[in-house]
């Protein structure tokens, strides 16, 4: 994670960008966001406070419950 960064410089964004790398925004309030860099990023409607700080966050590998099925053979379909 990087250090926080003023809200104001979140036209910048674009230039900050990097692969496997997400954008957390906070609020006032501890609210928080995690984003690609969207110029005019819409906040959750039931926020309190616009946005005030972001940071780069490494994004996090999507985990599977179990693993996948092996694939179907002409011999499985025939049952």
């Amino acid at each position: 994670m990087s250090e926080w960064i003023s809200f104001d410089r979140w036209s910048e964004c674009a230039h900050m960008e990097q692969a496997g790398i997400l954008f957390q925004i906070i609020n006032e309030q501890g609210e928080r966001l995690l984003t690609k860099c969207i110029p005019s990023v819409s906040i959750p409607f039931d926020w309190k406070s616009q946005p005030t700080r972001f940071r780069l966050v490494k994004e996090s590998r999507p985990r599977r419950s179990h693993p996948l099925p092996p694939p179907a053979t002409a011999h499985d379909l025939k049952r």
